[in-house]
């Protein structure tokens, strides 16, 4: 069994797979119409921000958590899992630095606060760019979070970033 897609193609079925309800069709939603490929560190994010919010929720070791997934993770995911674990403390002390008001890392919800963590990691600990890190985390805010989520974790992010980078300088000074 097939569907038509709206420009007339048919999407076939995959094996197993019913129409949720009579008379519905399989569509292939696209914002703008061309196929999106997620690179691989976006996909190493995902895996990173599942592993993060499964353990969590479960209260599970996060190296128990990765491990689970057995083989063919990505080295990227580990390198954030480390991270974040490793620099914990941190991270969540600048996360609750940069929440405006009587906010807190406990209020937000936890797909935020695993998103705001590897972004943190990467912003503080990592070569990438700030910009990208934070473009990252909003992304996967607006696919996978509330709808508030993607502003609020981009204000809180560019306030994690700006305080970053005032320590890098600061640092910059105090060794030349």
């Amino acid at each position: 069994m097939a569907d038509q897609s709206d420009d007339g193609q048919q999407i076939p079925l995959l094996p197993g797979e019913h129409p949720p309800t009579p008379g519905a069709v399989k569509v292939e939603v696209l914002d703008d119409g061309t196929q999106h490929h997620h690179s691989a560190q976006t996909k190493a994010r995902k895996a990173a921000l599942d592993v993060l919010y499964q353990s969590e929720l479960r209260g599970m070791d996060p190296q128990d958590a990765l491990a689970s997934l057995g083989v063919g993770v990505r080295t990227y995911t580990w390198q954030i899992v480390d991270g974040v674990e490793s620099f914990g403390d941190d991270i969540d002390t600048r996360i609750e630095d940069a929440v405006a008001g009587d906010w807190t890392l406990d209020r937000m919800p936890g797909i935020d606060r695993a998103l705001a963590r590897i972004a943190t990691w990467e912003i503080v600990y990592t070569a990438l760019s700030p910009s990208t890190a934070i473009a990252e985390a909003v992304a996967l805010a607006d696919e996978y979070s509330t709808d508030e989520s993607a502003s609020f974790l981009n204000g809180l992010l560019a306030r994690v970033a700006q305080v970053a980078a005032d320590d890098s300088a600061a640092m910059k000074r105090i060794l030349a």
